[in-house]
């Protein structure tokens, strides 16, 4: 056993006991969070605006201080840029993470010297937990790849910005360093593709044993590896015995990836994001994720068909019901404060609290009255491609409105992996699992109101042309599964297969 698979274990257990004793205690920590954050918080300019000196319980800070999104937020984003102190929070963030918004443009998210732990210690706390549960410390001594964004960090305002994974690069332990790939010059680089073929030429030859990243920018790598060597990747690398994601729903991306590394390893999924590491995978038995409730955040959940209205109804985590589709809201020693994630979650258990994310708030379609949300496309799509023998390697769907006679549609853009031998009959398979689904989508085509859902084929790597024509190739970007509207539809027709020719 070397050196460093040795040393993980006795650490692994003990930040393990800490994690399960967390899960019994979630709700005071929760509790004593809120207490801590409001102390601090009243001596913050946003504090003092809000009234936090007579905030003294969870009910009179939902009085104070509504919902806000990016938007909302800005102006005291702005007075950060501009170098003033105690805006949001305590003096100054030590970081900007840059991110793209839909409808924000460019967002700055202060990362600070108090939260900058929860982004760091609970990647690792997710690796010790599978080490104390699995017993498996080997991949320690191999080599590890995290496919991130560029580490190279621009100011703004004077505070080192970039994007989170690049932030996150900065602070990797010296004791991982020497098994960190790709190399500190080829993350630098800031085109995708050129990225990808450097990293795939300097871990092409070593022994990988973990490898990190969102699902698709990771099947472009496993692929560009089997295209070089002509192997799977298990068999080019044969210690590779973890792979962690995150980003993204894991399931869709999963029989592809898997049927690409050829044997059986095990995963560990993450839900990180630019405004705090909320989740992981604490255990390869249990389903869902661990909420990580003793971090720095306080959570609140609105429930997520009353997230638009003026006042919804929000839940500290003491509240929370299984099987309900929740907005997540968080409030952090980042100095956010009743922020809207954007995120949709659902609890699968409360004893401890592990939930799985469900989709974005502003990811859905309603075009007419039917609010289909990622969950129930997701899971349809995969029920779906099981029962066919098919893999999806992309996937997103816009409401096709009618202007004449014709009925309006769900209008679906498909990029397979290997074709449906009849693609009438996958579509009516999909359209009839998505009715299962969602009651209200199964009375509009029931009714006849909408026509049964069509797909258009979309041609090999051409969600990549698509996400390469807009400029977010590679990094944290992903194509959204929902679309109220037709602007991406309308770019992927551009990438479309003729249907009738297929």
């Amino acid at each position: 056993m070397k050196i460093k698979s040795f040393l993980a274990k006795p650490f692994a257990s003990y930040i393990y006991k800490g994690i399960r004793k967390g899960m019994v205690t979630a709700v005071v920590d929760q509790e004593n969070i809120f207490k801590s954050l409001i102390k601090t918080g009243k001596n913050t300019d946003f504090g003092k605006e809000s009234g936090f000196l007579q905030v003294n319980s969870y009910e009179e800070f939902k009085e104070a201080v509504p919902i806000r999104d990016y938007e909302q937020l800005r102006p005291w984003i702005d007075k950060i840029k501009e170098g003033k102190h105690n805006v949001l929070w305590k003096g100054k963030p030590i970081y900007f993470a840059k991110t793209s918004g839909t409808t924000s443009g460019t967002k700055y998210i202060p990362i600070t010297k108090d939260s900058i732990p929860n982004h760091i210690n609970t990647a690792r706390n997710a690796l010790l937990c599978y080490m104390a549960e699995t017993g498996n410390t080997k991949f320690a001594d191999g080599k590890m790849i995290f496919l991130s964004g560029s580490p190279v960090l621009e100011r703004v305002g004077g505070i080192p910005t970039g994007r989170l994974s690049g932030i996150v690069n900065h602070h990797v332990p010296k004791y991982l360093r020497t098994n960190q790939l790709p190399s500190y010059e080829t993350n630098c680089i800031e085109d995708w593709e050129t990225k990808l073929n450097k990293i795939v030429d300097e871990t092409i030859t070593e022994n990988m044993s973990l490898i990190s990243g969102i699902p698709p920018w990771m099947q472009m790598y496993f692929d560009e590896l089997i295209k070089r060597s002509g192997k799977k990747v298990g068999e080019l690398f044969p210690n590779f015995s973890v792979m962690v994601q995150g980003g993204v729903n894991f399931e869709p991306y999963k029989a592809k990836l898997m049927e690409s590394i050829g044997k059986k390893i095990d995963t560990i999924e993450l839900f990180p994001a630019s405004e705090g590491f909320f989740a992981f995978q604490d255990s390869q038995e249990a389903e869902g994720l661990l909420l990580n409730t003793n971090s720095g955040i306080f959570y609140e959940f609105v429930p997520a068909s009353e997230i638009f209205n003026e006042n919804p109804t929000r839940l500290s985590l003491k509240d929370v019901k299984l099987g309900e589709n929740y907005a997540l809201i968080i409030n952090s020693n980042a100095g956010l404060w009743g922020y809207n994630l954007g995120d949709t979650v659902k609890f699968l258990s409360t004893e401890p609290y592990r939930l799985v994310v469900t989709g974005r708030t502003k990811h859905f379609i309603s075009a007419f009255g039917e609010h289909v949300i990622g969950e129930e496309v997701e899971n349809a799509m995969l029920q779906t491609a099981a029962e066919e023998n098919v893999y999806v390697t992309e996937f997103t769907v816009a409401p096709f409105v009618s202007s004449d006679k014709g009925k309006s549609y769900h209008e679906w853009y498909i990029e397979f992996e290997n074709k449906p031998e009849d693609i009438n009959a996958f579509a009516a398979k999909l359209d009839k699992n998505l009715r299962e689904k969602n009651v209200y989508y199964d009375d509009l085509v029931g009714g006849n109101i909408l026509s049964p859902l069509k797909i258009n084929m979309v041609q090999k790597n051409g969600f990549i042309d698509y996400m390469k024509s807009i400029g977010k190739l590679g990094g944290q970007n992903k194509v959204p599964r929902l679309s109220n509207d037709r602007k991406i539809a309308n770019e992927l027709i551009k990438w479309t297969a003729n249907l009738q020719e297929a």
